[in-house]
């Protein structure tokens, strides 16, 4: 099950593909909940309510808005007489309501996070490479001093980094890592009055870093790549921050291959908060990233921003990374030091398409930016 927003003919085409339906119909356009074939019984249930239901070779289609789909699965939910129907009725009710409220409380071990607003997590780069700063805090001097910068500047929360994720980085040991973030985080914990991330996969590395004060592991594995990582997580009482990717940044853009990018991605991220439960993570205390540029093409970071607002329903809530990233550059030609504009424009779509968090290099003007759209949203008549 899958709610998709149809915004244009081409999600109108895409809805139709996932269902199996031939010919394609191009004028669908509202929210779209894409349903298995059976309980049949579900399917008869929501056409009664009144809503279109438009059945393939693969799945039907169950056509309203989101409050109408809402209202006929919480109906349904307690009414239908089938066991298996009840079940689907109350998960589309439950996948409707958080498309509805998108917003989700991040659950930290020691910091209460603001509620009501969207979050900045202020990014810091304890490496040579980064494709955003070349290697300029590389000194933990220098980054201590940015990260106290960004929060003085009024980021909610900072990441600490200590090794390259950019397509094609190379690994580098948990030894030089843990040696570059450690007295970076022990020095930011103390001081910046933030909580505190760490960017690893690396489950010695999250040890010495929430040892030394940080909240969160943020890691772009997904937790696939370490399987200490989430165990360690969880016996600390940490926070997680789980990505979308496909293989490693050496190879990532070569597996850039979807069918359905939104449905591919939306279910490769529910497994994420599985294998973080099974570790023994609060699931409270997970927040899910799409991996904008993580095994993603340029074109796929649009959608992906376009429709954000689906991966909502997976009822976590969703952080995102799109402040100077390459495909805003292939937007404006610019390097990624000037992409600022770019950055707002990005941040700005992602608030109001239902991000909680955004991470950030430019704290201060994202701030300002979302200063906006936090009120537009709450605005009344």
């Amino acid at each position: 099950m899958r709610l998709l927003e149809l915004q244009d003919e081409s999600d109108s085409l895409a809805a139709c593909a996932a269902a199996g339906r031939e010919p394609a119909d191009p004028n669908l356009r509202g929210w779209a909940a894409l349903l298995g074939l059976d309980p049949r019984l579900l399917l008869e249930a929501l056409r009664n309510c009144g809503l279109p239901v438009l059945r393939g070779a693969k799945a039907a289609l169950a056509i309203g808005s989101v409050s109408q789909l809402w209202s006929a699965a919480r109906s349904l939910a307690g009414s239908l007489e089938s066991e298996p129907a009840r079940a689907a009725a109350a998960e589309l009710r439950e996948r409707a309501a958080a498309v509805e409220s998108p917003r989700r409380t991040w659950r930290l071990p020691r910091t209460r996070l603001p509620e009501q607003r969207t979050l900045v997590m202020g990014v810091v780069n304890v490496t040579p490479d980064s494709f955003s700063d070349g290697g300029k805090y590389l000194a933990a001097d220098a980054a201590i001093e940015h990260g106290l910068r960004l929060a003085a500047e009024g980021a909610d929360l900072i990441d600490v980094g200590g090794e390259s994720t950019r397509p094609g980085s190379l690994p580098i040991p948990a030894e030089e890592e843990r040696a570059r973030v450690e007295p970076v985080v022990r020095a930011l914990a103390a001081r910046a009055g933030l909580p505190i991330s760490v960017d690893t996969s690396k489950a010695e590395v999250a040890r010495a870093a929430l040892d030394a004060g940080a909240e969160i592991v943020n890691d772009v594995s997904g937790l696939q790549h370490d399987p200490e990582l989430g165990r360690i997580v969880a016996r600390a009482g940490a926070a997680a921050c789980l990505l979308h990717v496909r293989g490693t940044p050496q190879d990532m853009q070569q597996r850039a291959a979807y069918r359905d990018v939104l449905g591919e991605v939306h279910d490769e991220l529910i497994e994420a908060p599985e294998r973080a439960c099974e570790a023994g993570i609060d699931e409270e205390r997970i927040a899910l990233d799409p991996g904008l540029g993580f095994a993603k093409t340029a074109e796929h970071n649009l959608l992906l921003l376009r429709r954000l607002r689906e991966l909502t329903q997976l009822r976590r809530p969703l952080l995102l990374g799109a402040s100077r990233k390459s495909f805003l550059g292939k937007l404006s030609g610019k390097p990624a030091p000037e992409r600022l504009t770019g950055s707002l424009a990005a941040a700005t779509i992602a608030a109001l398409n239902g991000a909680s968090i955004l991470r950030v290099h430019d704290v201060a003007a994202t701030r300002e930016a979302l200063s906006v759209v936090d009120a537009v949203r709450s605005s009344g008549s």
